[in-house]
C-alpha cells in the first residue's frame, strides 16, 4: 500500500532507522540512453572546479528507499566500447563478471590486470531538489534525478552513522529533519574531488507543508533503474563482450591476456552510451569516460 504524505510527515522520526538498515545492507555487502533530461550533473569552471547546493529527498510514492544502486561496466577492447549495465545489479550471474573470474584464477599477473580494468563499477540514483545552481540558476527549485558514485553515498553514509558520540545522527532523505548539501568540487591530479563537501545545519525543506508536498509528487520513481526488462539478457552481454574482446569469454589463452590490454589507440565511446558509461565505483572515474568526449 503506497504512503501518504500525512503518514510520510508522522514517520519521519522513525524513517532513519529504516534507511539505516539499507546502508549496512550496502556496507556489509558491498541506463539511460542518450540525454535524459531528468538528470542533473553540477557543472564546473575552466579549472575543474565547481560549486552547488542540492537536497536529497525521500523516497517516492510507492518506493520505500530513496536511492538505487546499480553496477555495469565500462572499458575499451580490440573490438570496440563495453558500456552495459551488469545483471549483478539483480542479484544474477553476469558474463563479464565471470570472463573476470576466469582471468584472474589463471593466477599470471596478465590476467590479473586485464580483471581490473574490466572490474563492474557502482552507481547510486536518487532523486534530489537542486537548491543552488551557481553555473545553470534556471535549474534552482526544481526536482531532478542525480547519478553520484561511491564517495558522495558515503557522506549521505556519515550523516546517518557518525563517528563520534557527540554527533547526532541525520537523515539526509528527510524533509524535517534533513539538511542541505553542499557539494564543493576540487580538480585534483584531473579527477573531480568531492572530500570537501558537507551537509549544512538541518533544516526543513519548507514551513509550508503544501510546497513539500507538491516537491515529493514531483519526484521520480526510481523502480525503472532495476526493472529486470530494462537490462539485457545474459546471452545478449555475452555476445557483445565478445564481440569487444574479438575472442570467445569460454576459452581464455595467454595470448588473448596479452592482446586485450592493447587495443587501438583510444576513442571516444557513443555519445549514447555516455549515461551508462558514468556508472563509475568512484565519483573520479565517472569523470574518465566525461573528459574523453571532451577530448
Amino acid at each position: 500500500m503506497s504512503q501518504s504524505f500525512a503518514e510520510l510527515k508522522r514517520s519521519s522520526q522513525s524513517s532513519l532507522d529504516t534507511l539505516l538498515k539499507e546502508t549496512n545492507k550496502l556496507t556489509s555487502n558491498e541506463s539511460a540512453r542518450g540525454k535524459d533530461e531528468r538528470f542533473w550533473q553540477p557543472a564546473v569552471d575552466a579549472s575543474g572546479n565547481g560549486y552547488a547546493v542540492i537536497r536529497f529527498l525521500p523516497a517516492t510514492k510507492g518506493e520505500d528507499i530513496p536511492w538505487v544502486r546499480i553496477f555495469n561496466h565500462g572499458f575499451q577492447g580490440p573490438g570496440g566500447w563495453y558500456i552495459e549495465n551488469s545483471l549483478t545489479t539483480l542479484g544474477k550471474d553476469d558474463p563479464v563478471t565471470k570472463h573476470n573470474n576466469m582471468l584472474w584464477n589463471r593466477g599470471d599477473d596478465a590476467g590479473k590486470d586485464q580483471a581490473r580494468k574490466q572490474k563492474r563499477r557502482l552507481l547510486y540514483i536518487s532523486n534530489i531538489l537542486i537548491v543552488n545552481d551557481q553555473k545553470n540558476p534556471e535549474n534552482n527549485g526544481q526536482v531532478k534525478l542525480f547519478r553520484y558514485g561511491k564517495k558522495i553515498f558515503d557522506k549521505l553514509n556519515e550523516a546517518m552513522n557518525p563517528q563520534f558520540e557527540d554527533e547526532k545522527p541525520l537523515n539526509p532523505f528527510d524533509f524535517w529533519e534533513g539538511a542541505n548539501f553542499k557539494m564543493k568540487i576540487r580538480n585534483l591530479e584531473g579527477y573531480r574531488n568531492y572530500d570537501k563537501s558537507e551537509f549544512e545545519a538541518p533544516s526543513k525543506l519548507s514551513d509550508d507543508d503544501s510546497k513539500v508536498e507538491q516537491t515529493w509528487a514531483s519526484q521520480y520513481s526510481l523502480n525503472e533503474f532495476t526493472d529486470p526488462n530494462n537490462f539485457k539478457t545474459y546471452q545478449e552481454l555475452e555476445a557483445k563482450l565478445n564481440k569487444v574482446l574479438m575472442t570467445s569469454t569460454s576459452e581464455v589463452t595467454a595470448e588473448d591476456v596479452e592482446l586485450a590490454p592493447q587495443p587501438a589507440p583510444i576513442v571516444k565511446p557513443p555519445k549514447e552510451s555516455v549515461a551508462a558509461a558514468k556508472s563509475e565505483e568512484s565519483d573520479e572515474n565517472m569523470d574518465y569516460f566525461q573528459s574523453m568526449l571532451k577530448d
